[in-house]
């Protein structure tokens, strides 16, 4: 592949073909959906300009690969805050929580118990 096309599939697909992972993939979906519905949305935010600024943080960091999951889950602990009590946001805000959740290999799903 010559060296102009390498910067044509980056361009494309955001990253640079490098064993991409495909949880950055799904957090920049994710964020991206979340962007679209946020920017859509009638409503004046007072905090919606740093919920785009995290948005876009959330975004980068997903492309420049392996992310600081503590750095994901204070973007997404921001974008919450400024987005969370928005019910037309809850689904695209779970999208890109459950996209940050995949990033971190420490956390254990909690077991129901028994008889529960």
């Amino acid at each position: 592949m010559t060296e102009g096309a390498v910067v044509v599939e980056e361009e494309r697909t955001g990253h640079s073909g490098r064993n991409p992972d495909p949880r950055a993939a799904v957090l920049c979906a994710a964020v991206s959906r979340l962007r679209k519905a946020l920017a859509g949305h009638p409503a004046a935010l007072p905090d919606r300009e740093a919920a785009d600024d995290e948005l876009a943080a959330l975004d980068a960091m997903a492309r420049a690969g392996e992310p600081d999951v503590s750095r994901l889950r204070s973007a997404l602990l921001l974008v919450a805050g400024a987005v969370g009590s928005v019910s037309a946001l809850a689904g695209a805000l779970g999208e890109v929580r459950a996209a940050v959740d995949s990033f971190d290999e420490t956390s254990v799903v909690p077991q129901p118990r028994e008889g529960a």
